[in-house]
């Protein structure tokens, strides 16, 4: 079962085991029997009327009027739906919603509410409702054909999906994993890095505490699984009861596991700002570029192959043919671009002239893949890696898969005089994505990192600063890139270079 190996991937060790025990259909949740709380009312005054002898009607009146609602943030999914003339019944609960609400309109200074929403009538628009909320304990229902459609493209319109898993029940988390696969079956789902920002953006957070039933609580790093739609987070889950409405500390769950509630509450605020920070990015990311010059005949055709890998292997898909189109209306390059896509395991030596690989996740090549990729670089094949968000765990996992592939040989700095920085446009003095201006105020070089082999590039790097997502002109807010205009000026003398040398 998943749960019982989850914490292992946030550490790279065994830190905690745990697994709810009891049987599917035999557990019971207290959280469930918490009715909601009333709708806040004011009172108004009645008009004033002649005192009369009591018991007559009184001098004033008043009336119960509901306050103005504020904006919807969340739609808490009801899954309590109708099935021809079968009701079924889904156990849930909304007090953990309820309370991370409250808490987070407190920390924000905001005024948000959630709703509950039907999935047969909903939208499905995330201007609407930018985040849908689903929580339980028992196995999720099987949603129609046409409910799984529209959520897919509501996510991949900009909403969120954020999951709960009512007490950390396994029978519940694997039904999870089966519904995002059966939504997304081509991207990875799986936890999020200890670098991401879900973990620092509002309250930064590097442990937290969970148990399981009255057990002694242990510490963990922060854990989350998420499912990229581009460089966002689209799908958001918690294999870990997030307690938000319930402290565990006060009143254990029986075969539950959850986190403590006020480290919970500082991630689930994490959540909510992370979603409201990067909603113009994800409504923005649908509007596609594509690469117009693909299917036009001509005798200088220039073909890039993008690799595929088993990671988050196209993260930023717009920058890339945004590049071509600045290289085609500002370079003397007279040819024309087509991207393919290629599987390292496929490459021959001169397929292509450049390869250019990106991603935000851990990846790993088979021997096959090392060979080939050795046999390319030897043979005069030029390499392209760019860390999309300047994402650790790419970074790491890219130059621990290099050295597999060229041994002999050390990434190294390219110094400031390269004609990688001089030979289309005179680049000593870039600008960067407000991330790493703030984290590095005095930087204003460029700071890629490459392999020479007998006197030609064979690897250019721009590792933990991103090239790709400075080409996207995007509004990522947590992106550590190079400014647009100068990460496309680097692209243009890094292709023109690559492919004149």
């Amino acid at each position: 079962m998943r749960i019982t190996t989850l914490f292992t991937a946030a550490a790279g060790t065994a830190i905690l085991g745990l697994a709810a025990t009891s049987a599917p259909g035999k557990f019971l949740n207290p959280k469930a029997w918490i009715p909601p709380r009333a709708h806040h009312v004011r009172l108004a005054g009645g008009e004033a009327t002649a005192p009369l002898p009591l018991p007559a009607t009184p001098q004033r009146r008043s009336e119960h009027h509901r306050q103005p609602a504020p904006p919807a943030l969340i739609g808490m999914m009801d899954l309590n739906v109708i099935q021809g003339h079968r009701v079924v019944n889904y156990p849930t609960e909304i007090i953990d919603i309820e309370t991370l609400m409250r808490w987070t309109n407190a920390q924000l200074g905001l005024h948000y509410r959630y709703v509950q929403v039907d999935p047969a009538r909903f939208s499905y628009n995330p201007t609407q409702l930018p985040v849908l909320y689903l929580t339980g304990w028992t196995p999720l229902p099987k949603f129609s054909a046409a409910v799984m459609a529209r959520l897919r493209g509501y996510i991949l319109a900009g909403g969120t999906l954020l999951i709960n898993a009512s007490c950390g029940r396994p029978e519940f988390n694997d039904s999870v994993i089966t519904l995002v696969h059966a939504l997304f079956p081509d991207h990875p789902f799986a936890p999020l890095p200890l670098d991401d920002p879900l973990f620092h953006n509002l309250n930064q957070i590097t442990s937290l505490r969970v148990r399981q039933g009255a057990g002694a609580w242990k510490q963990m790093p922060p854990y989350l699984e998420a499912m990229y739609i581009g460089c966002r987070a689209g799908i958001i889950f918690s294999p870990v009861d997030l307690s938000w409405g319930w402290s565990a500390a006060k009143r254990p769950i029986p075969g539950g596991i959850l986190y403590a509630q006020s480290d919970a509450l500082r991630l689930g605020a994490n959540i909510l700002t992370y979603v409201l920070a990067n909603f113009q990015y994800g409504r923005a990311f649908p509007i596609q570029n594509i690469y117009q010059q693909a299917h036009r005949p001509t005798r200088d055709q220039l073909v890039i192959a993008q690799i595929i890998n088993n990671g988050d292997w196209n993260p930023t898909p717009h920058g890339l043919p945004r590049l071509l189109k600045f290289i085609n209306q500002n370079t003397t390059l007279s040819v024309q671009f087509k991207r393919a896509t290629v599987t390292l395991d496929h490459l021959r030596a001169g397929m292509y002239p450049l390869l250019y690989m990106t991603g935000l996740r851990n990846f790993a090549w088979t021997s096959t893949e090392i060979a080939n990729l050795h046999n390319y670089l030897h043979a005069g094949g030029v390499l392209l890696a760019d860390d999309a968000m300047g994402a650790a765990a790419f970074d790491t996992a890219f130059r621990s898969q290099l050295k597999r592939v060229l041994p002999h040989h050390e990434l190294k700095m390219v110094p400031l005089d390269s004609p990688l920085y001089h030979d289309v446009f005179p680049l000593k003095h870039v600008e960067f994505s407000p991330v790493v201006a703030s984290a590095a105020p005095d930087l204003h070089r460029p700071v890629l990192q490459a392999i020479f082999i007998d006197g030609a590039p064979a690897v250019i790097y721009s590792g933990r600063i991103s090239l790709s997502n400075g080409w996207e002109d995007l509004p990522n807010p947590y992106a550590k890139a190079y400014a647009t205009k100068d990460s496309l000026q680097l692209g243009a003398n890094i292709l023109v270079y690559a492919l004149t040398h």
